[in-house]
């Protein structure tokens, strides 16, 4: 079986060692990069790249405009790390599509389980599974969405953020349900982390994002 291939991109090469040495005894492909440019270099020439960590202040292109030019292309996943842990930055990340954001210094087995529960849900076993909710159509084993005949391009975590929705019509879910099972981690985060993920769906989504009611003071209901 060909083993899943992740990027690790930070100009501190003892970082890059720790986080890789770590994916190889679990198993993963690694291929480094020192900085944006080189990261995008590579993702661009190895295509079949299935998750990219990726530091934020680095020489040459910095983690956010390596993130600029990865989403013109692709959403694969991104977790971005950085030594900072202002809310702007966050915020600033999750706007990018960012999918995961982990602050230095951080546990590299936890790393390695925020790793483990994205590529679950990417390259596991997602079956032929259709979703249909107005002029909402997914197909969560093809990974696309379509709003009637347009397809419309979501990044990983607003693709399940969708997915999540869809498949709990009518039930009102709170903030706190929605980190636990699209983030699928213990999240101690501001809330408002979701708030800019179902603002960028339902832009995305035109106007059959109006099927994303907001519940005030508790989180969101979809609704046909």
């Amino acid at each position: 079986m060909e083993k899943i291939t992740i990027l690790v991109v930070d100009d501190e090469e003892r970082m890059r060692r720790l986080v890789a040495d770590f994916l190889t005894k679990k198993g993963y492909a690694v291929m480094e990069a020192s900085d944006g440019e080189e990261a995008v270099d590579l993702f661009m020439e190895h295509r079949d790249i299935a998750l990219i960590i990726l530091d934020v202040m680095m020489p040459r292109m910095d983690g956010w405009t390596a993130v600029k030019e990865i989403r013109q292309y692709s959403a694969v996943p991104i977790i971005m790390l950085t030594a900072k842990s202002g809310e702007h930055d966050e915020l600033m990340g999750f706007d990018l599509g960012v999918d995961e954001y982990v602050t230095k210094p951080f546990s590299p087995k936890v790393l390695v389980a925020r790793v483990e529960a994205i590529l679950r849900r990417t390259t596991g076993e997602a079956g032929a599974d259709l979703l249909e909710a107005g002029l909402i159509k997914v197909d969560k084993a093809a990974h696309t969405v379509f709003v009637g005949q347009e397809s419309i391009d979501l990044s990983f975590k607003e693709f399940e953020l969708l997915v999540y929705f869809m498949e709990n019509k009518g039930i009102a879910l709170s903030r706190e349900m929605i980190l636990n099972h699209v983030w699928n981690y213990d999240y101690f985060g501001d809330a408002r982390t979701i708030d800019t993920h179902v603002k960028k769906l339902r832009s995305k989504l035109g106007e059959a994002g109006n099927a994303i009611k907001t519940i005030w003071g508790m989180g969101y209901r979809f609704e046909e």
